[in-house]
């Protein structure tokens, strides 16, 4: 699967990742690149007009990883807003990078550090911030 599937991110999260990128020392996040290139590739689009089925930053998402075909519900955060519950992914990390953007039903293949590719399917976006209402989180 080389194509990867088109992304939509709201001007807000998109703001914020620009933000947070560039307050990364160099090497600090291997997987930086790749974000860096989905951001710059992503339709932005005003927070109000994102679609209700996409994963947003603070969306919860239920979603498959086909390697090991487990399946997992996480809520996509922002590193400051990680903790130890379990229920959390940060954007930095492979998966939640892979996750931004997709709308369910959507796959893609993203980078492993240290090699190989994981492959990702968005199943249900069981919470979205945009869809409840909340435009300025």
């Amino acid at each position: 699967m080389n194509d990867r599937p088109n992304i939509v991110i709201s001007s807000l999260d998109a703001d914020r990742l620009e933000k947070l990128m560039d307050s990364l020392p160099d090497g600090a996040f291997p997987g930086k690149a790749e974000l860096e290139t989905e951001l710059a590739r992503a339709d932005i689009v005003e927070p109000t007009e994102m679609p209700s089925s996409v994963v947003t930053m603070n969306s919860t998402v239920r979603f498959r990883v086909e390697a090991s075909d487990e399946e997992f519900t996480l809520t996509l955060v922002y590193p400051k807003e990680l903790d130890s519950s379990g229920s959390k992914i940060s954007i930095l990390a492979p998966v939640g990078s892979a996750l931004l953007g997709l709308a369910q039903g959507d796959e893609i293949e993203w980078p492993k550090p240290g090699g190989g590719v994981l492959r990702v399917r968005i199943e249900e976006v069981v919470y979205q911030p945009e869809r409840s209402g909340e435009y300025h989180r």
